[in-house]
């Protein structure tokens, strides 16, 4: 028995041996990486991530990045890619040691990172042991996560800024509950900087051959300043940014019975807000047009959310409704009754095969219509993507300013968008003494950020 103790007191002694060698590592790979942005919030991070690398690439900083959304990737300075590899395809916050260790290695000037965190706890975690981040991107405050982080949306304030650094700067673009941010950044001396999305032009939106929004690149504008990037060389590293593989999407298809459809891929904003906020920059944009179809995708994990995409059919009014995956009955349960009947095409099942599905739904569908994706994009919507993409696509009509995202499987480069826009007029970088985006801040307004890059 004796013996039995001896082995258990050594071996816990060498865990935590290795676990404090680890730590030492992991800190010494930190150190060499002054710069670290650390990109939380509900919806938007990995754009925003993308975006804010690209800018600092743009400026001549040496730039790693990695993104955690649709398909997790690991960017290059050199802003190739590639997947990050898990074990048993689960993503777990330990990763970003060797993320960290991976970037370091380059000796890069900044680090972009988004947050894979969810539970509190996790999120402080990964503030304060994995990156230490010395600028935070709190890009907003939506409905989601709410078992985690909940239950209101106060309390999911509260959580997402746990990634505050402490003594640091902050980067925000929430407005509905800033008064809580300014309060979690006081308590964590953390500067707070809060951009306004009107001070990105439509003109300089149109860069973009993909969809983006104006709080996304206020953002990534407000950090590359605080690096001493200036704006119009930072909206140049983002037009050259590659979009991440979930970027919102329109795609033109013809039926095998000569339909022709708009079909918008809004599965990414799969909470309420985001997903009309989508939907309608898409309509205002001309990207989609009426008759309006919609596709919601269920999943048994995400009843709350199946039921908040059945409450929002109002506000999409859709001529057809059609409900996939499963538990459907927790999305048609969240339809008003008067827009249920005779609108909601129920195709709901976990096993149903994708090809029945896809001829199932563009069977309902009209001559010429649009059809909008949103909910969960695991399970059936996946099959249904896949199977909907072999369709030939319709270039009879006059082009979308969309730009194809990168396929979402793996692959080790990703060059230069082909058929980009035609960027607008940008004057050469100028010695001007402030030449960071316009911003408000938390902070006196005559309070002084100058742009450095150095560690904050």
């Amino acid at each position: 028995m004796l013996f039995l103790y001896v082995v258990l007191l050594l071996s816990c002694a060498a865990l935590v041996v290795a676990g404090v060698l680890e730590q030492r590592r992991h800190y010494a790979a930190l150190a060499q990486i002054p710069t670290r942005v650390l990109v939380n919030g509900i919806r938007g991070k990995s754009s925003i991530t993308r975006l804010c690398a690209g800018a600092l690439r743009g400026g001549g900083l040496v730039t790693v990045a990695k993104t955690t959304g649709t398909a997790a990737r690991f960017i290059h300075p050199d802003a190739t890619e590639e997947p990050v590899y898990r074990k048993l395809g689960i993503a777990n916050v330990v990763e970003q040691i060797g993320i960290v260790r991976r970037a370091a290695a380059y000796r890069p000037d900044a680090l972009v990172i988004e947050c894979m965190a969810v539970m509190p706890a996790l999120q402080e975690i990964n503030q304060e042991k994995l990156i230490r981040s010395t600028i935070g991107v709190l890009c907003n405050v939506r409905e989601d996560h709410l078992a985690e982080m909940g239950p209101t949306l106060d309390d999911v304030a509260r959580s997402l800024s746990r990634s505050m650094p402490v003594g640091g700067v902050c980067v925000t673009a929430e407005r509905e509950r800033l008064h809580l941010l300014k309060e979690e950044a006081a308590k964590r001396r953390c500067r707070l900087i809060v951009v306004d999305p009107e001070s990105v032009t439509d003109e300089e939106l149109r860069g973009f051959s993909w969809f983006t929004f104006k709080e996304n690149v206020a953002i990534a504008l407000a950090v590359a300043g605080l690096l001493g990037v200036d704006r119009a060389t930072a909206l140049r590293g983002m037009w050259d940014a590659p979009p991440d593989p979930g970027v919102l999407s329109v795609e033109r298809y013809r039926t095998p019975d000569g339909k022709r459809l708009r079909f918008a891929n809004v599965f990414a904003a799969n909470d309420p807000e985001s997903t009309l906020m989508n939907v309608r920059q898409l309509e205002e944009l001309g990207a989609i047009r009426r008759p309006l179809n919609v596709v919601i995708n269920c999943r048994p994990d995400r009843v709350e959310r199946n039921g908040q995409m059945g409450a929002i059919v109002p506000d999409l009014a859709p001529q057809r409704v059609f409900l996939i995956g499963h538990p459907t009955r927790s999305a048609h349960d969240g339809i008003p009754s008067e827009w249920a009947s005779g609108r909601v095409v129920d195709l709901g099942g976990d096993r149903r095969d994708g090809q029945e599905l896809t001829r199932a739904i563009l069977a309902e569908l009209g001559p010429d219509s649009s059809l909008v994706a949103v909910g969960n994009i695991h399970g059936q919507g996946e099959l249904f993507l896949e199977h909907l993409g072999k369709l030939p696509s319709d270039d009879g009509d006059e082009p979308v300013a969309v730009a194809h995202p990168p396929e979402p499987e793996p692959y080790s480069w990703v060059g230069p968008l082909n058929g980009r826009r035609r960027r607008p007029h940008l004057s050469s970088p100028s010695p001007s003494p402030n030449p960071a985006p316009s911003l408000s801040s938390a902070a006196p307004a005559d309070a002084p950020y100058p742009p450095t890059r150095n560690p904050l």
